[in-house]
């Protein structure tokens, strides 16, 4: 026997049962985006090396990047954030400003596979360019909370911190300008490794231990947001960029507040520090409480991203939302009840010389708005056509018999209970309509 082709590595097929479950999940998305003014677009999946190159920081390398027949050194899109201010620098005269986008497509990363985490998945982003208004920032905080409610993901907390104030905490500390990316990479696995760990990271990559102490004390105040705010504006007084950071921050968190957003699905976490080059104001990561989930998003405000190919300043905050790990959790604790068919009838055929009356059926019912299957197995026998219809979920069966025909009638039948009632032909649609809105009320 042959050997089947195999996928690759880190990339996956998904039926049919799948696919409804992710369509039903990205439309749940589209809806609450779309609530909030956010509206589609598209790009391509391949885009010129250049325009990817030299906004990723180490995690360039992940790039899956070739030539093409022209000789053209191209890359798959690593996320849709590129892409997008790529987008912006082309569009600038046809976008009405600020501009609001979502955009849910797959990119692709050359990263090692492991549970939740491919090289081909999907993402869904939400963005707003042409602004520096923390109100933005608290629009794409308050999106990302509404979307993952709306799936029911339990215990979830979008993490928010700000650029400024990383920066100014190792400035304050005394660590060198050069140093301080490994001030951000070591903080940001505190949770993780513990104050020992951060510190002898620290230290093993040139920072002394007085500033690594240093920077650890400030990361670890605690108390309500606003608390915590005195807090650093008190022991970061007169650095001017802490001091625009902290400002920035009660801005974003009293709109949060005042817009009525979830205060149980965000915090305040000073060690946050996502690792993009691009971003320039306030970083956000969304955490499950699962430590076996872990994060289930990132975002930020990249204002310096979209200049680097328009030449002009041009804000702008957004969200992305990692499906696949999402769509992984909502199957693993039945989050979505989403169907297991598109189909709500099966109409059978009862033999040979009763083809035409269900193809007739079936026409009706499509034309009558019913998701309508029909039999086209090269058997008509009727115990087939029911373990068809069950084992692919559908409802309802319709049968059309020769008896039937003659009297103008067709047997539904619940395939759930095995009930089955007589129903006049004229009626037969506006009967399975019916049974379909009291499915929808019992839901």
């Amino acid at each position: 026997m042959a050997r089947a082709p195999q996928v690759l590595k880190g990339m996956r097929d998904f039926l049919p049962e799948q696919m409804l479950l992710r369509q039903h999940v990205l439309s749940t998305f589209r809806g609450v985006f779309e609530r909030y003014g956010f509206e589609p677009i598209e790009t391509p999946v391949i885009e010129y090396l250049e325009t990817l190159t030299g906004k990723y920081g180490e995690d360039e390398k992940l790039i899956y990047s070739f030539q093409d027949r022209g000789e053209r050194n191209v890359g798959l899109r690593y996320d849709l954030t590129v892409p997008l201010a790529r987008f912006v620098a082309n569009h600038r005269n046809d976008l009405t400003f600020p501009f609001k986008r979502y955009h849910i497509a797959p990119v692709f990363r050359a990263d090692r596979p492991q549970r939740g985490r491919y090289r081909e998945f999907w993402q869904c982003d939400a963005d707003i360019v042409g602004t520096k208004s923390m109100m933005a920032d608290a629009e794409v905080v308050s999106v990302w909370i509404d979307a993952l409610s709306a799936i029911n993901m339990p215990g979830f907390v979008v993490h928010i911190n700000h650029r400024k104030l990383l920066m100014s905490l190792a400035e304050v500390a005394g660590v060198p300008d050069d140093q301080t990316p490994t001030i951000h990479r070591a903080i940001d696995k505190l949770a993780k490794i513990g104050e020992d760990g951060v510190l002898k990271e620290m230290q093993s990559n040139g920072i002394p231990e007085d500033a690594a102490r240093r920077v650890l004390d400030l990361v670890s105040i605690t108390g309500e947001p606003g608390e915590v705010f005195d807090e650093l504006a008190r022991r970061l007084a007169g650095n001017s960029m802490a001091e625009e950071g902290i400002s920035e921050m009660r801005s974003l968190f009293d709109f949060l507040d005042k817009m009525g957003a979830d205060s149980s699905h965000y915090t305040l976490d000073l060690t946050l520090a996502r690792g993009l080059d691009y971003y320039t104001g306030p970083v956000f990561e969304a955490m499950s409480v699962d430590a076996n989930i872990g994060s289930l998003g990132g975002a930020g405000r990249y204002d310096g991203l979209v200049g680097m190919f328009s030449g002009e300043d041009l804000p702008a905050t957004g969200c992305s939302l990692g499906l696949e790990r999402i769509f992984d959790v909502i199957q693993e604790k039945n989050l979505v009840a989403a169907p297991s068919t598109v189909s709500k009838v099966l109409v059978t055929v009862f033999n040979g010389d009763t083809i035409g009356e269900s193809l007739a059926l079936v026409g009706e019912l499509r034309r009558a708005g019913v998701e309508s299957d029909i039999y086209s197995g090269e058997k008509f026998d009727l115990r087939r056509q029911l373990q068809y219809a069950n084992r692919k979920g559908i409802p309802r069966t319709l049968i059309l018999g020769p008896d039937e025909i003659q009297t103008g009638q067709v047997i539904v039948r619940e395939m759930s209970t095995g009930d089955q009632q007589s129903v006049d032909r004229a009626n037969v649609a506006e009967a399975i309509h019916s049974a379909l809105r009291a499915d929808r009320a019992a839901d």
